[in-house]
C-alpha cells in the first residue's frame, strides 16, 4: 500500500505595506521624524498579521517596505521590514513580482495610482492606507 505524502499547507496571503505612502496619508507631523513614524506604523501591523486584512482571515505575512530616513527600521515579530536601496515603489514591485509561490495571494497597501497599476500587473490587489491606519 502506497501512502500519499501530506499536502503542504497553503502559503499565507502576503500583505505589502507602502510605508511612505501610508505614513504620508495623514498630516500628523510625520515629516519631523520619518523614522519614528515608520516605527509607529510597523508597531500597529502585527494585529493584521494575526487577524487578517482586506477580507483575508489571519494569519497573513506582513512586509513593510521602507525608504529614505526610515531605512533603518527593523523587523519585529509578525512584520518583516524590507528597506529599499532606492525607490520604495520599485522595491514594492520587486517584492510582489518575486513572491513565492508565483501567484500567491497578495495585497498592497498604497494610494499611489502608478504603483497600484504596476503591482496589479503582477496579480496583486490594492487597498488604501485607511486599511491599516486603524
Amino acid at each position: 500500500m502506497t501512502s500519499t505524502p501530506p499536502a503542504s499547507p497553503a502559503p499565507l496571503p502576503l500583505l505589502v505595506v507602502d510605508a511612505a505612502n501610508v505614513v504620508g496619508s495623514v498630516p500628523d507631523g510625520w515629516w519631523k521624524d520619518r523614522h519614528g513614524a515608520a516605527e509607529r506604523l510597523r508597531d500597529r501591523l502585527p494585529v493584521y498579521a494575526a487577524g487578517g486584512v482586506a477580507g483575508r482571515p489571519g494569519p497573513v505575512e506582513v512586509v513593510l517596505v521602507v525608504e529614505g530616513a526610515a531605512r533603518k527600521v527593523e523587523s519585529v515579530p509578525g512584520v518583516r521590514v524590507v528597506a529599499a536601496a532606492g525607490s520604495g515603489d520599485d522595491r514594492i514591485v520587486e517584492v510582489v513580482a518575486t513572491r513565492e509561490p508565483a501567484g500567491r495571494d497578495c495585497v498592497v497597501v498604497t494610494a499611489d495610482r502608478e504603483l497600484r497599476r504596476r503591482v496589479e500587473a503582477y496579480g496583486a490587489e490594492c487597498v488604501g492606507p485607511r486599511t491599516v491606519r486603524g
